[in-house]
């Protein structure tokens, strides 16, 4: 006859897990000896084994005495159906692994994939990371707003940052963040950006320019994110208004400011 403590050592389980077999009615509980102790025999030691394999399988405990009563054919139904449902939690779980994969960077809690794809290339394109998160603070409520739109306005975003022209301008932009508003780079920022809107309406139409179409508020607080996080873009839309072209998140052409373009 065994103590619990042997039977344990014999199953592979601890001490803890027979008391809780017990608990859950699963393995009963023998009749205690003159000094108080439980002595368990070779039939405890089989019905151990078995509870310790079904559960080590991933069969609820809940389940496990119906398969350990069960018939060969009732057997195989039970754990069939215990298959398909540990098929569907790894899926699941996969897929819970895919999703925490994608939150590493930060961008995709509330992005969805084309536009963190999108801002990844802006990374290796070397645009300076504030000028990133201006533009993913923008697509934020930009996706949530509008999220059936996303994948056109993606796919011209995609087409316009293949344009040297524009990845410059990107370029140009980052080197004038730490500047003041009277830098000569603004100029020269707010001169490239006007002839490529210019050159894009001209080649284009005016709508490839602009198409967002979206309300005027969400553009108000659209803009104050970027100018908020990229201060110089405020007074570069000064500048571009002076040479026809007005808004940041939404582009309109407009007639010059008269005076000296400076």
């Amino acid at each position: 006859m065994l103590t619990i403590g042997e039977l344990a050592s014999y199953t592979g389980v601890t001490v803890r897990a027979v008391r809780h077999y017990h608990a859950k009615g699963l393995l009963p509980e023998p009749e205690r000896d003159y000094f108080g102790y439980r002595r368990y025999d070779g039939a405890a030691v089989v019905e151990l084994i078995k509870i310790r394999t079904l559960a080590e399988a991933g069969v609820p405990l809940a389940r496990v005495r119906e398969l350990l009563q069960a018939d060969e054919e009732e057997f195989a139904a039970a754990v069939a159906d215990i298959d398909r449902r540990l098929r569907a939690e790894i899926t699941q779980r996969q897929r819970h692994r895919e999703r925490i994969a994608r939150l590493i960077s930060g961008d995709s809690l509330a992005l969805p994939p084309e536009v963190v794809e999108y801002l990844d290339r802006l990374r290796v394109l070397g645009v300076d990371e504030r000028i990133v998160q201006a533009e993913r603070d923008g697509w934020i409520p930009l996706a949530a707003h509008s999220p059936e739109r996303v994948p056109e306005w993606m796919a011209r975003k995609r087409e316009q940052i293949a344009d040297p022209r524009l990845v410059d301008f990107y370029l140009t932009l980052g080197q004038a963040l730490d500047r003041d508003d009277d830098d000569p780079r603004l100029i020269e920022l707010a001169d490239k950006l006007a002839a490529y809107l210019t050159r894009m309406a001209e080649e284009r139409g005016e709508d490839y320019v602009d198409d967002t179409d979206i309300d005027s508020s969400l553009v108000k607080l659209m803009d104050k994110l970027a100018f908020d996080t990229v201060p110089p873009a405020r007074r570069l839309i000064e500048l571009l208004q002076q040479r026809g072209w007005t808004g940041w998140t939404k582009l309109e052409r407009v007639p010059p400011a008269p005076g000296r373009r400076v």
